[in-house]
């Protein structure tokens, strides 16, 4: 079969109206960057060569503003290049994580999970491959799906932009590939709404393409001159970077008798260092060590040897040269999941940038950064997610723990740390008592992380609120009575942390796509999300709407996600020129 080659843009345009597609109507577009470009809808499949498909694209948008649909943020990556942003998308490899959980969701294993066909059996390329013996055989190389019912391999490589005919025949098959997503996510039973968490998550792929293509802004003198504070001026050559090592090195070492030997990159060495000062302990964590900084002078300055030593390591001046362009924005590639519970991940140091060097970042000249930073966001979710209305109802205050703290009779500091052991699985210590009196004070809430626990305990994956699926995993077979017990006390722990985490994620990723989406009105952008922190960038003019507007989006998202659940969320927001001035 030829597949119908339109000569023009119009004439697609039109032909997409007459197939009956309007405002949301799903379209799958499959793009070549500079070539051309293939397009399928509910009433057939079409594709058009032309050097500039993104302008194309760009008059779909504006007449018809359809639901895009593509297997990865590649495609939106092109189009954002081409100075385009799109409004809504159906991301296969998003909805794929949703579904089916971990990260891997390359087009081959998007369509296999579909059709229930094993992932060892995936056919990859070479005349080799004996996983795909008696799969090609006599068939009709054009037709992107094998006899055996997996893409052919030959066009996830790359063979499926050869020609036009191949480019709508890969948009339609991105195109059967979200119908089916959708008939999965239909037949989920979850508390939430799967199908608005795959709109979310693809959405998300959308914002994540836009992150890494305007980046952070970066005041690159001002990092520098933070550099040379915290590690030292640039150093002219390797042995000059050397040297300013083996200073900080000794910055420690000095204060020992013989510490000249100490390898202090060798956390064995530097737990018998301490060990022959008197400071005697299981292991050199930093939260550990804090505790002793009185017991001897070289414990503070090891810890803050640490800090300038995973600055000088992990964001030194070729962090700096490599990630930070002329335009003075701090770029790395980012995913709307992180495999696990559904955090956004980010490179290049983005979600892990030291205190010690966010002075660096400042809103450019006639800009604001506006930062929102949810409060509380792990109980309040506990709250709506589980339904316990005593919960729900100690959310209406702006600290959740003060009322939790007078229900249970005991100080705040208490109460914090028994809400968060709960959710983290601890049963024992400073907690114990005050875990008992939450038993009796929010049984609801106990019940739904306890019946999680269980699920992972018992080595069976578990979904969140939205229908992400967190794996978990049958326990290994061989494993002794104890060993079997710590196993399935980590995986319960793990499962009772994920559907809280995961849930919160959800929530905090419907409210940056809202705000993406109304904050376009006030010619400002998201340039970071962190955890459960938005900063964006803000004409001047307009940095008091934008901090409303964040505000307004967080309560309209708790009403959208959580109905009737009457949880209240809270965001600190501020209206600052650079980031360290927000509260931490």
């Amino acid at each position: 079969m030829t597949e119908p080659v339109v000569r023009t843009a119009a004439e697609l345009l039109a032909r997409l109206r007459a197939a009956g597609v309007g405002r949301g109507g799903s379209v799958a577009l499959a793009l070549v960057d500079g070539v051309g470009l293939g397009v399928a809808a509910d009433g057939g499949r079409w594709s058009l060569a032309g050097p500039e498909p993104a302008a194309v694209v760009a008059l779909l948008e504006s007449e018809i503003r359809p639901r895009w649909v593509w297997w990865s943020q590649e495609t939106p990556s092109a189009l954002i290049a081409a100075g385009l942003r799109l409004a809504t998308c159906w991301d296969l490899g998003a909805v794929h994580r949703l579904l089916f959980g971990g990260w891997r969701s390359g087009p081959s294993l998007v369509w296999a999970a579909l059709h229930d066909l094993a992932e060892e059996s995936i056919p990859g390329m070479g005349q080799l491959n004996l996983l795909s013996q008696g799969g090609d055989e006599g068939t009709d190389p054009e037709d992107p799906l094998r006899p055996d019912g997996h893409l052919r391999p030959e066009w996830v490589s790359g063979g499926w932009a050869r020609d036009p005919e191949r480019w709508a025949r890969w948009a339609a098959t991105a195109l059967a590939a979200s119908v089916c997503q959708r008939d999965r996510l239909a037949a989920l039973r979850v508390a939430g709404d799967a199908g608005a968490t795959a709109r979310s998550e693809s959405a998300v792929e959308l914002l994540c393409a836009e992150l890494a293509a305007d980046g952070l802004p970066v005041d690159r003198r001002r990092a520098e001159d933070l550099l040379a504070t915290l590690m030292g001026p640039r150093p002219r050559d390797e042995s000059e970077a050397s040297s300013l090592q083996r200073r900080r090195d000794d910055t420690v070492r000095s204060l020992l008798a013989d510490g000249d030997g100490i390898d202090l990159r060798n956390p064995a060495q530097v737990k018998r260092m301490l060990v022959e000062i008197g400071v005697d302990v299981p292991d050199t964590r930093a939260w550990r060590l804090e505790a002793l900084t009185g017991a001897h002078p070289v414990v503070p300055a090891l810890l803050a040897w640490r800090k300038s030593e995973r600055i000088a390591t992990t964001y030194g001046y070729r962090w700096l040269d490599e990630h930070v362009g002329a335009d003075g924005r701090l770029r790395g590639r980012w995913s709307s999941s992180d495999g696990a519970a559904g955090r956004m991940t980010a490179q290049a140091g983005l979600h892990n940038l030291p205190a010690e060097l966010r002075p660096a970042v400042v809103a450019e000249p006639g800009h604001v950064l506006v930062r929102a930073d949810l409060g509380q966001i792990e109980p309040r979710v506990l709250a709506a997610v589980s339904k316990d209305r005593a919960l729900a109802g100690a959310t209406a205050d702006d600290d959740l723990y003060s009322p939790v703290a007078a229900r249970l009779g005991v100080e705040r500091p208490v109460a914090k740390v028994a809400v968060l052991a709960a959710m983290y699985g601890q049963t024992s210590g400073a907690a114990g008592e005050a875990l008992r009196g939450l038993e009796s004070a929010y049984p609801t809430a106990m019940r739904f992380l306890r019946k999680a626990s269980e699920e992972g305990r018992a080595g069976r994956d578990v979904r969140t609120y939205g229908g992400r699926l967190v794996r978990i995993g049958a326990l290994p077979p061989g494993l002794d009575e104890n060993a079997r017990r710590t196993v399935a006390s980590g995986r319960g722990r793990f499962a009772r942390n994920a559907v809280i985490q995961g849930a919160a994620a959800e929530l905090f990723k419907v409210w940056a796509v809202t705000v993406r989406a109304r904050a376009a009105a006030l010619d400002a952008r998201i340039v970071l999300c962190l955890h459960d922190e938005l900063l964006l960038h803000v004409p001047a003019e307009h940095g008091g709407a934008a901090a409303n507007l964040l505000h307004e989006c967080l309560a309209g998202t708790a009403r959208l996600w959580f109905h009737d659940a009457g949880v209240r969320f809270v965001a600190d927001v501020s209206v600052i020129q650079q980031w360290s001035e927000a509260k931490s």
